[in-house]
C-alpha cells in the first residue's frame, strides 16, 4: 500500500508518499512541497496546485490520499482559501480513483505522538524517528504531510485488528 498525505495550503502544500514498515513503522518514498507564486491570481494558484498534485498521484499511483480535515482557526480569510486548496486536493484525488482518508489535527497527533495536544515540534521529532529519516522535513507543511500518512497507516493497522478480532 502507497500512502499519499497531503498538508493542504494555498500558499505551501505539503506531500508526501510513505509504505507501512515493520512493527509499524514506515518508509517515506518521496516527499516535497507545492509552492504557488504569491500576489497571483487565486484561481490560477489553484490551478498550478491541482495540476502538480495530479502529476504527483499520476507519477507515483497512491492507493489512498489521507489528509487533514479543516481546522478552523480565528483567520477565517485563510480558512476559507485553504478549504479551497483541500477542495482541489480531494477533487485530484477523486477524477483519479484514489481514495481520500480525512484525520483531524488531533488525530493525526494522536496517531503520531500519542498525545493529541502535542506540539508541532513534538510531531516533527516523531516524524523523524518514525521513518528514521537524518533530519527533521522542512518546510512544516512536508513534515504535516508525513505525519498525515503515518496517521492513515496507523489507522489501517488498527482496524486491520478489529477486522481479523470480528473474524474469529
Amino acid at each position: 500500500m502507497l500512502v499519499m498525505g497531503v498538508d493542504p495550503g494555498i500558499a505551501i502544500t505539503g506531500w508526501a508518499f510513505v509504505q507501512p514498515g515493520r512493527q509499524g513503522s514506515g518508509k517515506a518514498i518521496e516527499y516535497g512541497c507545492v509552492r504557488t507564486p504569491a500576489h497571483t491570481p487565486l484561481a490560477d494558484r489553484l490551478l498550478l496546485l491541482y495540476q502538480e498534485i495530479v502529476a504527483l498521484i499520476t507519477e507515483f499511483k497512491p492507493d489512498v490520499l489521507a489528509i487533514e480535515q479543516l481546522f478552523f482557526n480565528r483567520n477565517t480569510t485563510t480558512a476559507f482559501t485553504v478549504a479551497q486548496a483541500r477542495g482541489v486536493v480531494v477533487l485530484a484525488a477523486a477524477q483519479h480513483g484514489v481514495q481520500v482518508a480525512e484525520y483531524t489535527p488531533l488525530q493525526v497527533k494522536q496517531a503520531v505522538v500519542g498525545y493529541g495536544r502535542a506540539e508541532k515540534q513534538q510531531v516533527q521529532h516523531m516524524v523523524k524517528a518514525l521513518l528514521s529519516l537524518a533530519s527533521i522535513p522542512k518546510p512544516d507543511d512536508v513534515a504535516d504531510a508525513l505525519a498525515i500518512a503515518i496517521c492513515h497507516m496507523h489507522s489501517m493497522q488498527y482496524q486491520n485488528l478489529v477486522q481479523v478480532g470480528k473474524e474469529q
